[in-house]
């Protein structure tokens, strides 16, 4: 690196983009995707990055990667793999908590190595409340030891993170803009990584192993199971009461009334069903209106839907005449559902979603930071993490969730399953694996080759495999690559580095400055995200590796892992889809995650100094 760096004019516009970025990611005025694109457009408007290079991030090897793997996780979903894996679990386990909690806490850390994080927790909820429904043990006690799991699993390979994937593509750039005598970077294998995955992992299991049972406390039962989904809704959100068939008569005040006015009276129960004319139908849209002879699906306690019926002139059936086949628990009922910080229902209201409408979902409560909402719940901005409690019909909520816009975390009967292509999506995969470990193929074409095997096996169709890609994912990382390149190529990484080493001294050990780099870069993910701490970090930490003579493929090594260590934030995707629907606080993960973000790193440091 060179010494006595001057700040130039395209430095200063860099890190003017990295706060920008920073300061946006902290007080997200407009999305994290959007302020990307924001930074993007102003790289190639400036001429920090050519037009030529610009979109290369859409193509990188990191997002073909990113989009094959959500696929294949997607086929395996598909075909009911987890919930084979959940029977499994059960019967192997033979219901002692302690074993039952290392099994599935391992099986999600393997899994996460070949998937992405986030991924794999929304195709382990499921299988984890089923696995909680049928044990009895709380989702509290089980949910934040799996996440542990998948997030030090994602460390076992090259795709197993955002952060791991993009760190070939950013030590192939750095190539570029190395000093003249400095060995050339060279990209890690598949299974680079694996010494300090398995080792992490190992930790992380035993951590929970001897601390879990003393810091999760027992726990309260947040699980859902068909067996005791009524009493549950009761306890948790004070949804109780039975089904009820109320007429509509003439000189009732609800005829002209839309569905939507009807809900706002006071003391309304839930309505979930309308027979208007011949035409009776779940999630009824809020404009529907009601006249005469319109037949109302309530839902609430006997005594009061009586009262509300007496006082709107309403004719209450004894049975259940018109709704019986709506309402039979194995077509429809009630579920609860997580929403993750990918989801594009973020800042949106109830209104404006229009569950109703366009998936036939009603809306009964949200539950926010351990704080039950059941009014006024059309107008409530949603946010990550938020626990939504549906009543629909389960393919309606199957298809609608497709869409990963949230999460189902009940137990329900999926439409839509294909388990007779289980061991086509079990070979395809294997397959794809296999292919990427061999090196015959880079592994993007590897991935990708399942992706497209996947397909034409029948385990999905075009349209299923374009809604299992989070493309908030991928514009997000498709974005940031180009500002890591201007980190880089204006030579802002190499100054801020030597700002970095001036304050230190030169005589600081080098694993003193790789534990350095790793603190910041978790500080970094902490603000901006596992992505955007690696675009800024990698440049600078192989400028100060290049600076002090130490390994820059260790030092980058240090951050894309450090970047994943993020146990104490709902910034962390991972963490942001469990803590609704197991209740945790954020002093629970600050008392359990601190201690655990120190191991991780210490684990880190400690296998990377080894391997180099």
């Amino acid at each position: 690196m060179e010494t006595g760096l001057t700040l130039t004019r395209d430095m200063m516009l860099v890190l003017g983009l990295v706060g920008f970025t920073i300061t946006m990611f902290m007080i997200e005025r407009i999305r994290a995707d959007a302020t990307a694109l924001v930074v993007l457009v102003v790289l190639g408007l400036t001429g920090l990055v050519p037009a030529n290079q610009l979109f290369n991030g859409f193509s990188g090897n990191a997002v073909i990667s990113v989009i094959a793997t959500m696929i294949l996780g997607a086929g395996l979903d598909r075909t009911g793999a987890l919930n084979r894996l959940a029977v499994w679990l059960l019967r192997v386990s033979k219901g002692m908590e302690e074993r039952l909690i290392f099994l599935t806490s391992t099986m999600a850390g393997v899994i996460s190595g070949f998937m992405q994080n986030p991924s794999v927790m929304a195709l382990f909820l499921p299988v984890v409340s089923r696995v909680s429904g049928r044990s009895g043990i709380s989702l509290s006690r089980l949910l934040l030891p799996v996440a542990a799991a998948i997030v030090m699993g994602g460390g076992l390979t090259m795709i197993g993170s955002s952060p791991l994937m993009l760190l070939n593509d950013l030590l192939v750039a750095a190539n570029r803009n190395l000093p003249s005598g400095a060995a050339t970077l060279e990209p890690l294998p598949m299974f680079g990584p694996l010494p300090i995955g398995v080792a992490l992992l190992l930790v992380g299991l035993a951590y929970f192993r001897w601390r879990g049972p003393r810091m999760l406390g027992k726990g309260e039962d947040k699980s859902v199971a068909p067996s005791r989904t009524q009493s549950y809704f009761a306890s948790a959100y004070g949804i109780e009461g039975d089904v009820f068939e109320l007429s509509v008569t003439a000189e009732s005040p609800l005829v002209g009334m839309s569905v939507g006015e009807a809900e706002a009276q006071r003391d309304a129960p839930l309505l979930l069903a309308l027979l208007s004319g011949n035409e009776s139908r779940l999630a009824p849209p809020a404009d529907q209106m009601i006249w005469v002879g319109s037949v109302l699906g309530v839902m609430g306690p006997r005594e009061a839907i009586q009262d509300y019926a007496q006082k709107n002139l309403l004719r209450m059936s004894a049975r259940l005449r018109n709704f019986a086949d709506l309402f039979n628990p194995s077509r429809s009922g009630i579920s609860e559902a997580v929403i993750p910080p990918t989801s594009s229902f973020l800042g949106k209201t109830q209104a404006q979603l229009q569950l109703r409408k366009r998936f036939g979902i009603s809306l009964l409560a949200i539950n926010r930071e351990n704080q039950v909402w059941r009014e006024d719940i059309r107008r409530m901005p949603l946010k990550a993490g938020d626990m939504l409690v549906f009543h629909s019909i389960w393919t309606d909520l199957a298809q609608a969730s497709e869409s990963r816009d949230f999460v189902v975390v009940t137990d329900y009967p999926k439409g839509e399953q294909r388990p007779q292509k289980f061991w086509w999506a079990l070979g395809v995969f294997a397959g794809a694996m296999t292919l990427a470990l061999t090196t015959l193929v880079p592994v993007p074409i590897a991935l990708m080759t399942g992706a497209a095997a996947m397909m034409l096996a029948g385990v999905l169709n075009m349209d299923e495999a374009y809604s299992a890609v989070s493309w908030k994912t991928v514009f997000l990382m498709a974005c940031l690559i180009p500002l890591g390149w201007a980190m880089d190529s204006t030579g802002a990484a190499s100054w801020v580095a030597q700002v970095i080493l001036d304050r230190i001294g030169p005589d600081v050990p080098v694993w003193v400055l790789e534990a350095a780099v790793g603190l910041l870069a978790t500080a970094f993910t902490l603000v901006i995200g596992n992505v955007g701490a690696t675009v800024v970090m990698v440049p600078m930490a192989i400028n100060i590796a290049l600076a002090v003579g130490g390994n820059p493929v260790a030092f980058a090594l240090v951050v894309a892992l450090s970047a994943s260590n993020n146990f104490l934030s709902v910034s962390n995707p991972v963490l942001a889809m469990v803590t609704g629907p197991a209740g945790y606080r954020p002093r629970d993960l600050w008392r359990i995650g601190a201690p655990l973000t120190l191991v991780y790193l210490g684990v880190v440091l400690l296998v990377i100094n080894l391997m180099f």
